[in-house]
């Protein structure tokens, strides 16, 4: 196994949500990655790249083309994608017709990173590994479980992820 270049598309979601004690309420300030890649620290290469921080209820079309855009440009030809779960399936099935050949892994939480009882550092490092070692092709990797962008779908009722 070699220490190929890994790039991290940050999109927003539960993973990087956090309390704004203020507020009362869950929302966004930074990206937990830098953080997470120190704490679990990983030695593989690398590249960190803020695409937006949003709940993915609130993404449309532009949102996921600029994710589509961000895998295009992107030298590494290994990526994970931290998204929001309520939408991923739908982004994946963006990305998978694309036809790029890159292994793209999407990956979020049901529970925020900072909130105890977190799946984030399990669901990433899940994703981290996948995209070092599944083929070219785009995946959802979710709950120690991977799926092909055209057959998962999210099962709200059980806030799990399954084939579909």
């Amino acid at each position: 196994m070699d220490a190929t270049p890994i790039r991290v598309i940050v999109t927003g979601g539960t993973f990087d949500k956090h309390y704004d004690e203020i507020r009362g309420e869950l929302t966004f300030k930074d990206s937990h990655l830098p953080e997470i890649l120190k704490l679990t620290r990983v030695t593989v290469p690398v590249e960190i790249e803020l695409n937006q921080l949003i709940d993915s209820l609130q993404m449309q079309d532009e949102n996921r083309k600029s994710v589509l855009e961000a895998c295009r440009k992107a030298p590494e030809r290994r990526i994970v994608i931290t998204h929001g779960t309520d939408t991923m399936s739908e982004t994946a099935k963006l990305l998978g017709p694309a036809g790029l050949d890159k292994t793209i892994v999407l990956t979020g939480a049901m529970i925020p990173y900072k909130i105890q009882g977190s799946d984030a550092l399990f669901n990433f490092g899940t994703a981290f590994m996948a995209a070092q070692l599944l083929p070219p092709g785009v995946y959802i990797v979710m709950n120690g479980q991977v799926f092909s962008w055209d057959h998962v779908r999210k099962d709200r009722s059980k806030g799990l992820f399954e084939g579909a």
